[in-house]
């Protein structure tokens, strides 16, 4: 049985959480780190990842990368800018690294998706193509 001084501080940890979340959410672009955001809740960086990860099942930094290339992609259909300007867009400070967590995630490099994705959405509501390209974490692929 759990005492309720210890289901009330789950409670304010979930809540912190979900300001991180939401946090990463709004300001993805943004350099952020995960001692940044646990000052910002005030928890230690280690608490913030283990308990962050437990709620959401990824670390804070995966979750931010999987928002950063979220965005990019819409951008990358767009085709209006280069990979290298949508890399430095979304947050991205080594064009390497975003190259290959976006390929890890989508499948395909930045470069092949900017010229093929417009197609893959080509009709749909936005809405609609957010969701179907959604990238696909290691974990989940094997899940679909």
């Amino acid at each position: 049985m759990t005492s309720r001084p210890a289901e009330a501080e789950h409670l304010r940890d979930l809540a912190r959480l979900r300001r991180v979340r939401d946090r990463i959410d709004r300001e993805y672009a943004q350099p952020l780190d995960v001692e940044a955001l646990a000052r910002g809740v005030h928890m230690s960086a280690g608490h913030l990842s283990r308990e962050f990860k437990a709620a959401y099942g990824e670390s804070p930094y995966s979750y931010l990368m999987t928002r950063r290339i979220e965005r990019a992609m819409a951008l990358l259909r767009r085709g209006d800018l280069s990979v290298t300007e949508v890399c430095f867009e979304v947050g991205c400070s080594s064009l390497g690294t975003f190259s290959t967590r976006f390929t890890e995630l989508v499948g395909v490099p930045p470069s092949v998706y900017r010229r093929d994705g417009a197609a893959l959405t080509a009709g749909m509501p936005a809405c609609v193509a957010k969701q179907v390209t959604r990238p696909v974490r290691n974990r989940e692929a094997s899940a679909r």
